[in-house]
């Protein structure tokens, strides 16, 4: 036992002694923050100290916390360097286009004298980091930090890039071809259908070359995890477990599942808000299970045509639908989205374009929702799976397209067909696709089999138990490790 353990145990303050001081440090993109934050929340309630590192903008931006967190969780705003062709004011994804975000990553590599500063004052025993922080390793390493790295994404995105070697070499090695992701890895070994197609596969090539910043996505991901002591996953063994068990084959590192993490749906707060009294009392004039919830996150772009094929084929489906449709915040001078003339005339009453904030999960737990047109983002996938609504999915970069094959394996959910070559899809296929998922007898297994997720998505006891096993793996190795060098 640490003999500093065993002087403070005999001074009768054990307890303070086994409290933690975490450091939490998300990447720039709400995506990446509201987990973090959430996670912070769990840590916190078992008494350990939080210090949450992101810019002024983004802490600003953040839900308010309750009260019994003051004093648990801190808030520590580092400001964003000024770098050339980021725009002023963008501190995170949401503030971009998706061109842009190259700038921010450059931006957020000049945090790291700041970041340094505060860890030396205040030596805290973990870090918990995202992705991008790739310099945080021989820091924490010199100050005898130990890490994690946190994937808010599933395990088989982050399986798919392969080992840590594989990752670096991105930065010094010809870059893999677009052909190289349109088959399984040859380090996955159990049968997949989590492969990109040529339309989003160039997304994942994109993250192999060198950037603006001087490294390469992989790269950072690479040295990243060089010297983390474990890597925590947004995911649960119970959903396509085989995969928690890769990443730890394939890193040598523990790997430990975080749960799903579903969100507690609000009631107070959400029940008097004004808009959500409007939504609801136009939810409550719809059958049960009819309408379809279309909502594409909050930081893709999507162009005009697609967004007129997406209109028409809301208008053919013949289903009730509740479109959240927003120009995304860093769209800058991109011209504001428009639908087709006559379209809101035309659906008025069976359909309602929502062009402002909604509470997703608010309706996405009404009783008249029946299904959720997605991006498949992570989140918004384990939002509409934890009330069992079947998905029809319309995916768009990183690892949306792997997570769309794989829920489209499992029954749950099928993808709107589309052009392999440029992504591009039409009215006619997101109509039939959602007349699948809402209406037709074809598509009732897949509606039963979104039901059975409710089962393992919206399970907080199964959840709540991930993350007390993840404190508990915190409290009981930081002694252990704390001091260690990289591996």
């Amino acid at each position: 036992m640490d003999l500093q353990l065993l002087k403070s145990m005999a001074n009768g303050d054990e307890n303070n002694t086994n409290k933690l001081h975490i450091v939490m440090f998300p990447w720039l993109a709400f995506g990446h923050i509201i987990p973090f934050l959430e996670l912070s929340k769990f840590i916190a309630q078992k008494g350990h100290k939080i210090s949450f590192i992101s810019t002024p903008r983004n802490i600003d931006r953040l839900p308010n916390i309750p009260s019994e967190f003051s004093n648990s969780i801190n808030f520590v705003k580092i400001p964003l360097p000024k770098v050339d062709g980021l725009p002023k004011n963008a501190e995170a994804t949401m503030d971009v286009t998706n061109e842009e975000i190259i700038y921010l990553k450059k931006a957020m590599d000049g945090m790291e004298q700041e970041v340094t500063n505060f860890l030396e004052k205040n030596s805290p025993d973990w870090i918990i980091q995202d992705f991008a922080q790739y310099w945080l390793a021989p820091i924490s390493t010199r100050l005898g930090i130990s890490r994690i790295f946190y994937s808010i994404i599933n395990a088989w995105f982050f399986s798919y890039f392969g080992s840590i070697e594989n990752m670096i070499n991105t930065n010094n090695c010809s870059p893999p071809k677009l052909e190289e992701f349109l088959v399984p890895p040859k380090w996955i070994p159990f049968e997949t259908k989590a492969v990109y197609r040529r339309h989003d596969a160039r997304w994942m090539v994109g993250s192999s070359h060198k950037n603006v910043s001087g490294v390469s996505d992989l790269y950072r991901n690479g040295v990243t995890l060089i010297g983390v002591d474990a890597i925590i996953v947004r995911h649960c063994h119970e959903f396509e477990g085989q995969w928690l068990k890769l990443l730890e084959d394939i890193h040598h590192k523990p790997v430990l599942p975080t749960g799903l993490m579903p969100h507690v749906v609000q009631s107070s707060s959400d029940a008097t808000n004004e808009s959500w009294i409007l939504i609801k009392e136009w939810l409550d004039n719809k059958m049960k299970g009819s309408v379809v919830y279309v909502a594409l996150g909050s930081e893709v772009t999507v162009g005009p045509s697609e967004i007129n094929e997406l209109a028409h084929g809301l208008e053919l489906s013949g289903s009730p639908f509740f479109w959240v449709l927003r120009k995304p915040s860093g769209s800058g001078n991109i011209d504001p989205i428009e639908i087709p003339d006559g379209f809101e005339e035309r659906t008025e009453g069976r359909g309602i374009v929502w062009k402002s904030w909604a509470p997703q999960l608010k309706i996405l737990s009404h009783d008249s929702v029946g299904g959720f047109l997605t991006h498949c983002g992570w989140s918004s996938i384990i939002e509409g799976l934890m009330f069992g609504h079947p998905l029809i999915m319309l995916p768009f970069l990183v690892d949306q397209g792997l997570n769309a094959r794989i829920l489209e394996d499992k029954g749950v959910g099928v993808e709107v067909p589309r052009n392999e070559e440029d992504g591009s899809y039409t009215s006619d296929s997101v109509a039939n696709s959602l007349k699948l998922i809402m209406v037709e007898n074809d598509g009732k297994i897949i509606r039963e089999k979104a039901k059975e997720m409710i089962s393992i998505f919206g399970n907080k006891n199964l959840h709540d138990k991930y993350i007390e096993n993840v404190i508990e793996f915190l409290e009981d190795h930081r002694r252990m490790w704390h001091g260690r060098g990289s591996n």
